[in-house]
């Protein structure tokens, strides 16, 4: 990775997570284009790149990330809504990393390294972390369907929270494996069951106790055995 990219990098992450107020955002959501802290915010991004290179011989690139930073917030303010508000902010870093790519390239005359692309490992990789999404919470769904317990004066939990919990749980296991953490899976599930069946305990509900632990179970097992068949096969 070239010191030149990370060097732009640093001063994006500073400059939209760091010196970036609330209050800021706000009021650029409120007056859009009519916002000082929009033009602020980005005379802020411009400073921080002679920041963090030390030195005023880089105001070609410095000026023309920060036209681009301001196009890109512009718009950003434009469009949004309170419906499109959460996925505008990815798309908005998305556009952002783009572009300072886009531009070290053109100034530096940069390249990043994609050869990993090509190889098997990296895709093998991917099939097992993506398998361990959606496929397996539908493949687990489908198990234990015929056990999901009737609780109709059960509090609400968040939607799809326990989908997201088990994704996020899986994950975490595929990578302590794959990094020869073994320890942090059994630290996970100590964590786990702290969280969950101290609730359960508490409703003296056998059948949703059963449940939850096979669910568990299964959720931890086809991440364990996924990730050792990932290690084997990569080896």
């Amino acid at each position: 990775m070239d010191i030149y990219l990370i060097k732009l990098i640093i001063a994006h992450l500073i400059g939209d997570f760091f010196l970036q107020p609330n209050t800021w955002v706000k009021d650029k959501e409120q007056k859009k284009l009519k916002s000082t802290k929009l033009y602020l915010h980005v005379a802020v991004h411009v400073a921080l790149i002679f920041l963090v290179f030390l030195s005023f011989n880089v105001w070609k690139i410095a000026l023309t990330i920060g036209v681009a930073h301001l196009i890109i917030d512009a718009l950003k303010s434009v469009i949004q809504s309170n419906k499109n508000a959460r996925i505008l902010f990815f798309v908005d870093q998305v556009l952002h990393f783009s572009s300072i790519v886009a531009l070290w390239h053109l100034f530096y005359k940069g390249n990043l390294n994609i050869v990993f692309l090509n190889d098997l490992h990296t895709w093998i990789l991917i099939s097992g972390t993506l398998f361990l999404t959606l496929p397996t919470s539908i493949v687990m769904r489908v198990i234990i369907a015929k056990w999901i317990p009737d609780q109709p004066d059960s509090p609400k939990s968040l939607e799809n929270a326990g989908k997201y919990i088990g994704i996020l749980e899986r994950t975490l296991i595929f990578l302590f494996i794959l990094t020869n953490h073994f320890e942090a899976v059994g630290f996970l599930l100590a964590a786990k069951s702290i969280f969950r069946f101290g609730d359960l305990k508490e409703k003296h509900d056998l059948k949703l106790t059963e449940y939850v632990l096979i669910g568990t179970l299964l959720s931890f097992g086809i991440a364990i055995v996924t990730a050792m068949l990932t290690q084997r096969l990569i080896a």
